[in-house]
């Protein structure tokens, strides 16, 4: 089980994802876009171009965890947007992001 602490390492990718891609999709996107090791223990969250999904990947001991928020209606607000591919967020801020309360510092 995925248990996020303040000491958790989460990274949000500030571009949309395509999510027809699975975890190895997911995995290589990490590895050759965003330049991270997608099997370091910090958990990966993206976002799909209509911002009505989110996508949360983890690696955890011996395999991934790839996790999937889809609003029944709205859209996810507040999203990180700045010039680099991803932004350092804690789990109070993720879970805000992922209610809808997401206010960047």
């Amino acid at each position: 089980m995925i248990h996020l602490t303040r000491h958790s390492d989460i990274l949000i990718a500030t571009q949309p994802a395509d999510f027809r891609q699975g975890i190895d999709g997911l995995a290589t996107l990490c590895k050759q876009r965003l330049h991270c090791e997608p099997r370091s223990g910090t958990l990966f969250v993206f976002i799909n171009r209509n911002k009505t999904m989110v996508r949360a990947l983890a690696y955890e001991n011996n395999g991934f965890w790839l996790m999937t928020k889809r609003l029944s209606k709205g859209k996810f607000s507040g999203w990180p947007t700045i010039n680099s591919a991803m932004t350092s967020v804690d789990a109070k801020h993720l879970r805000q992001l992922l209610s809808g309360n997401y206010h960047p510092l």
